[in-house]
């Protein structure tokens, strides 16, 4: 698509929106409205991964501090699971009736408080109101990461060029950076309540600041296409039964999301645990997990320009597969810390790319299609967290891993998917 730069030639012309439609039917925008854009839904990428990681890391504290065990700490997990899952299931009709803004900015505020009572539920020691705050936690992010994926879907549609990904890794900067500001504030056994306070604050007012760059329309779709028959706003989910494309994205989404939710729930608790390793070295690994993840999603556009979606598709869940083992099988806990390079490396595009690819599939309705592939992902993260830990109270945390990893193998065979529609 031809630059701004080439096409307009005025600052008026350059925010403003062109008549003529983008790749998957979103209205075309350049220039500096374009690049504002793509910082704001980059900034709450940002944040969600900052306050994430800031609960990640603070896991085996919150356990103790509310007396849970394996298997009560996978159903207090759950909170977050059943939060996300209910967000991303209502997500797609109401952008589709009110547009990206409005969701983003209620998804983040309940992101907001919902971390905000984490971190006060764990001083009171109460496993209920932490269940209730990652909830919370799960339904902000749900609600609004479905928007901000159509966001980021559009503004690839309409700039010619991989954005997802760099998208994706603004999140998982963020985790790195939770996760090292959790590693110093373990270190010194800084109150859980006070960093997720803090952290919770300092995310309302991010998103305070950008959201007014976020545009409302994109996703909308009027209310005549929406009363016209087989229009309506619980298309989403039949698309993905009815497009047997979209339910082999749905499943490799599912699969790579699952490994990175299960690093994410249980990473610092598997090296804890699983490993005899201490709560600061669990958070360590945690972190290089993050650091292994915004790697892989920064290099993200490099990679897919040269060998494609199916390609880095295939070559991500094999990679994760591979650290998975490592961490599994692995006696030395130095040499199982090490295996969540690959593990972080493979899981790092799944997300992305897949919805990336659900976008070209969409038959004209993208916002239906990114959400229906992304309620498959979101699946894994509602199934995984209680299954894990039931099967790690059993079998430790270790075994339980092994569904994982059988899994995200089994996702290789399906990656073909992706290829792009002739």
């Amino acid at each position: 698509m031809p630059s701004a730069e080439n096409t307009q030639t005025d600052s008026t012309a350059v925010d403003a929106a062109t008549e003529a439609p983008g790749r998957s039917g979103w209205p075309v925008r350049a220039g500096r409205a374009w690049s504002r854009r793509r910082l704001a839904v980059f900034a709450i990428m940002l944040t969600y991964g900052i306050g994430l990681s800031s609960w990640v890391v603070r896991t085996p504290a919150v356990r103790d501090l509310v007396h849970a065990s394996t298997a009560e700490m996978g159903l207090i997990l759950l909170g977050l699971s059943v939060g996300s899952m209910s967000g991303v299931v209502l997500s797609a009709p109401l952008v589709r009736r009110h547009g990206v803004r409005p969701i983003v900015l209620f998804g983040g505020g309940s992101f907001a408080v919902g971390l905000a009572l984490v971190g006060a539920a764990a001083g009171l020691s109460s496993a209920p109101l932490v269940f209730a705050g990652l909830a919370l936690v799960g339904w902000g992010m749900g609600l609004s990461e479905i928007a901000v994926n159509v966001e980021g879907a559009a503004l690839e549609a309409e700039a010619g060029r991989s954005v997802l990904p760099a998208l994706h890794g603004s999140f998982s900067l963020g985790t790195v950076v939770g996760a090292a500001a959790g590693i110093g504030l373990t270190a010194i056994d800084f109150p859980v309540i006070w960093q997720l306070l803090g952290v919770a604050a300092v995310g309302g007012a991010v998103l305070a600041v950008v959201i007014r760059f976020v545009p409302a329309e994109t996703g909308r779709v009027p209310a005549e296409a929406r009363r016209r028959p087989g229009a309506n706003t619980r298309r989403a989910r039949p698309m993905l039964l009815t497009q047997p494309r979209l339910v082999l994205l749905g499943v490799i989404v599912l699969a790579l999301a699952l490994a990175e939710g299960s690093a994410t729930d249980w990473l610092p608790l598997l090296m804890v645990d699983g490993h005899g390793a201490s709560a600061t070295a669990g958070t360590v690994v945690y972190a290089g997990f993050a650091a292994a993840m915004t790697l892989g999603r920064f290099s993200g556009g490099l990679l897919l320009s040269q060998f494609g979606k199916a390609a880095v598709l295939r070559a991500s869940t094999l990679v994760s597969a591979a650290g998975i083992a490592v961490m599994i099988f692995a006696g030395d806990p130095v040499l199982a810390g090490s295996g969540v390079a690959l593990w972080g490396l493979g899981a790092a595009l799944g997300f992305p790319v897949t919805i990336s690819a659900a976008a070209d599939v969409g038959d004209g309705d993208p916002t239906a299609a990114v959400a229906s592939v992304a309620t498959a992902g979101y699946i894994a993260f509602l199934v995984g967290p209680p299954v894990l830990g039931f099967i790690g109270q059993v079998a430790s945390l270790r075994g339980a891993m092994i569904v994982v990893l059988v899994i995200v193998a089994a996702a290789s065979l399906l990656t073909s998917a992706a290829k792009p529609p002739k």
